[in-house]
């Protein structure tokens, strides 16, 4: 985990001012949802039981322990929380000996933000261990705190994860944008205070107050994220910014 924070900040025209990018990671920068899913019915086959589709809706974005504990109950599995949660921490590992995919967008916004010096953090309900590997494709340097599932006692779809890395960034988090892919990170960065830029996964996420719903992170640059803040940080009769779908 990394914890140097970079001093400068992006100031929009008006005065408002983008403190810092606080990025979920699966779903949103690698697309990874079906690879989780994968895992998940893999192991409950191996169990003899079989998932149904309409769960995934359920037990995606969520902490391992809400996912696994749901999985458990809904099929009857006969299984410890614990165990089930190391056999599907290895089978995903294993789909990530095949390499890590990128979401489109995704190299080319951690350059940018990167270049430009703007704080960020990866914040994710991923434990620790596979955060640790998809770092190696992400790049650890292109993030200056990290914060996985398993390290707080509460992660999303509570607030702590996004204040966690708002104050560890020294960051207002009215002042932070957060890319986020399901409803249960959205809820997680809302609680906290940010202002959330939606690029839905598996479930549409409707546009709200503080939230705006992209069709994928291709459209999301630094000039765009700093209009967000700036929009939501104004009065609700301003002119929202631009790739805001309805």
């Amino acid at each position: 985990m990394t914890s140097s924070i970079p001093a400068p900040i992006t100031r929009t025209a008006d005065g408002a001012a983008l403190h810092a990018v606080l990025l979920d990671m699966d779903g949103t920068l690698v697309d990874t949802e079906e690879f989780w899913w994968d895992a998940e019915v893999e192991v409950f086959a191996e169990l003899g039981h079989e998932l149904e589709d309409t769960w995934r809706h359920i037990v995606v974005g969520g902490p391992m322990s809400r996912s696994a504990g749901f999985l458990i109950e809904a099929t009857g599995a006969g299984i410890p929380l614990g165990e089930l949660t190391v056999l599907l921490n290895a089978k995903f590992s294993e789909r990530l000996d095949h390499g890590v995919p990128l979401m489109p967008g995704t190299r080319r916004l951690l350059t940018e933000l990167a270049a430009h010096q703007v704080p960020t953090a990866l914040v994710s309900a991923t434990h620790r261990t596979v955060m640790d590997r998809m770092l190696r494709t992400l790049g650890p340097e292109n993030f200056a705190f990290t914060v996985a599932g398993d390290e707080l006692e509460r992660t999303k779809p509570h607030p702590d994860p996004y204040l966690l890395a708002a104050a560890r960034l020294g960051a207002e988090p009215g002042r932070c944008a957060v890319l986020e892919d399901t409803s249960t990170g959205v809820a997680s960065a809302e609680a906290a205070g940010c202002h959330v830029v939606a690029i839905p996964s598996v479930a549409p996420i409707a546009p709200g107050r503080h939230r705006t719903v992209v069709e994928s992170l291709e459209k999301v640059d630094l000039a765009f994220l700093t209009a967000v803040v700036a929009h939501h940080g104004r009065t609700s009769g301003s002119t929202p910014p631009r790739n805001e779908t309805h």
